[in-house]
């Protein structure tokens, strides 16, 4: 059905069970799968006694994210196995549904397969919903899995 599947991950969603039942799902279809994850390039501002102390340095930040973006996808990849035709992808973009979009380009996806924590009232007011935001700017299909 599906040539080239992209899924973004986040931290919490990495775990065997999950990667399992993405491994399956593309075994089924015989497609490639793209790994991405998503970093803010703006580094962070922190508390600090001093002003000049206030901000990380972007270089720094770079290298935290990129560290932390290779650790994430080298365990996702590990519990995927070695049956799947898989890639991985560390997409920069302050905005996590552009990113996604970016990175489905990049990797030349036919379809975006996400997670969907469920969050309701004023939890999902307030934290927003990357989900929603791909499916509403997405020009392809999105198959969201229900996670939590």
């Amino acid at each position: 059905m599906f040539k080239n599947i992209l899924v973004p991950i986040v931290d919490d969603m990495v775990t065997p069970k999950s990667m399992k039942m993405i491994a399956d799902l593309v075994e089924q279809d015989g497609a490639a799968l793209t790994l991405a994850y998503v970093s803010d390039p703006r580094a962070p501002f922190v508390y600090a006694k001093k002003a000049s102390d206030y901000k990380v340095s972007d270089a720094r930040h770079k290298k935290a994210c990129e560290e932390h973006a290779n650790e994430l996808l080298a365990k996702a990849a590990k519990m995927i196995g070695k049956n799947v035709s898989l890639k991985t992808l560390h997409e920069y973009n302050a905005t996590v549904y552009e990113g996604i979009l970016a990175a489905a380009k990049k990797a030349k996806a036919d379809v975006i397969m996400m997670a969907s924590h469920k969050r309701t009232g004023l939890k999902g007011v307030f934290m927003g919903s990357d989900t929603h935001a791909v499916i509403v700017h997405s020009k392809l299909p999105v198959v969201v899995c229900i996670y939590g």
